[in-house]
């Protein structure tokens, strides 16, 4: 009886760490049919896809921290994953969708994406543990890819493929390359006292940001992806002036108590 129990409790928790798995999976998906739609020259499903493997990324971490499923293998099936989706699947996206005309200048501000992308992440899964979860050194790499999705999405909806100057797009890539290698801090919302109490402005401020999405998913993801982006340097800059801020504060009343 006891044997059989322990079996039982064996297979249910073989079953809860593949739950976790089958959502990065999903993600892959995405990630290849990404490059396959961006081949075809069909970018907006290409750009679609990223985001839903976003959306699934999110999904299996939130799922392996609810079920205390997460294994050194998830960790690193996801970081494959997320490769795949998030910098192969982009940078040949923004390339053959922009960079083309640019030859090797266009291709290899891609491979660069991608580089950091891998980057990013191996420097993510060695500081696993070690640093506090309540922020990002870097910007992450599902928000670069959905930073390049939503760019693509946003321009396609007001017809302005094929009329906006491939150097634009290369700064893009290149600034986001840049922060996803940073030490920029960004937010992680992982702090669970953020979603224990919320004021009541916060939570209508968030109701308007979901019809907006609704209304206009292009022109919202875009703005989203736009203000999470600048928010990283914006907070640094910020910190900096506080603490140079304190620190002349501190001088002037050590000056002040010499005398």
């Amino acid at each position: 009886m006891k044997k059989t129990n322990r079996q039982k409790k064996e297979r249910s928790r073989r079953g809860i760490y593949i739950l976790p798995n089958i959502f990065t999976s999903f993600n892959l998906f995405c990630g290849f049919y990404a490059i396959i739609a961006a081949i075809d020259d069909k970018f907006v499903a290409a750009a679609v896809a990223i985001i839903i493997g976003v959306m699934f990324d999110i999904l299996d971490g939130k799922i392996a921290r609810a079920t205390s499923t997460t294994s050194k293998f998830g960790i690193e099936y996801d970081s494959l994953a997320d490769l795949i989706s998030f910098g192969l699947a982009p940078g040949l996206m923004i390339y053959l969708w922009a960079l083309r005309p640019l030859g090797r200048i266009g291709w290899l501000a891609a491979f660069l994406f991608m580089t950091c992308g891998a980057l990013r992440l191996a420097r993510f899964n060695s500081q696993v543990g070690t640093i506090s979860s309540d922020h990002f050194v870097g910007l992450p790499i599902p928000a670069g890819a959905g930073m390049s999705a939503t760019t693509v999405l946003f321009f396609s909806k007001f017809g302005l493929t094929g009329k906006i100057h491939p150097i634009f797009i290369l700064v893009l890539l290149y600034a986001l390359s840049f922060l996803m290698v940073s030490t920029i801090k960004y937010n992680s919302f992982k702090k669970p006292e953020l979603f224990r109490k919320m004021n009541f402005n916060v939570l209508v401020a968030i109701i308007l940001i979901l019809i907006f999405i609704a209304a206009q998913p292009s022109v919202a993801l875009f703005l989203l992806g736009i203000a999470y982006v600048i928010s990283g340097p914006f907070i640094t800059f910020r910190h900096y002036k506080d603490t140079k801020r304190m620190k002349s504060e501190m001088d002037v009343h050590k000056s002040r108590t010499a005398l």
